[in-house]
């Protein structure tokens, strides 16, 4: 029964992160000596996502940053969008969201400290109807985007202050 279970498990294990990894939903993580809170610092700074996303060329947050705080963007490419901070665990993880026509694009983020080093993660989500679609017009740029967005965070949390 254990090794059923320990099979089960892996099978399972190995589903969810090769959904992870399409162009409608995937991840990229990476780590820093910077302690959590830099990171945290930098993701909440909304104004200048465009200093480490270079996919932006402008951010603004029109409320204090928290659950159902609205914003918006400009992206290098493509229209102008608003986007609602959906869900917050303070200096742990939050997610954004944005609509697409038939779908939402979501955005989750979220660090934890392993073995001293502070990992963070950056993890893209399509939904919807047309989630596929979405992936293959705007996911697949994200996805390529996403190592050097997250060395960019890492190189400002490592900074000397």
């Amino acid at each position: 029964m254990t090794k059923f279970l320990l099979l089960l498990t892996t099978i399972l294990l190995a589903l969810n992160l090769s959904a992870q990894q399409t162009n409608f939903h995937f991840s990229h993580s990476d780590k820093t000596e910077a302690p959590p809170e830099e990171i945290w610092k930098i993701w909440t700074d909304v104004p200048n996502w465009k200093d480490w996303d270079t996919g932006l060329q402008s951010t603004e947050l029109q409320d204090p940053f928290g659950v159902g705080a609205k914003g918006k963007l400009i992206p290098n490419k493509g229209p102008k969008t608003k986007f609602m901070i959906t869900a917050v665990n303070p200096g742990v993880s939050y997610t954004f969201q944005t609509n697409v026509p038939f779908g939402k694009l979501l955005v989750h983020r979220y660090l934890e400290v392993q073995n001293g080093l502070t990992v963070f993660t950056h993890e893209v989500e399509f939904t919807g109807l047309l989630r596929k679609f979405w992936g293959r017009q705007l996911g697949e740029n994200y996805r390529t985007m996403l190592p050097s967005v997250l060395a960019n965070i890492k190189a400002i949390a490592e900074q000397d202050p």
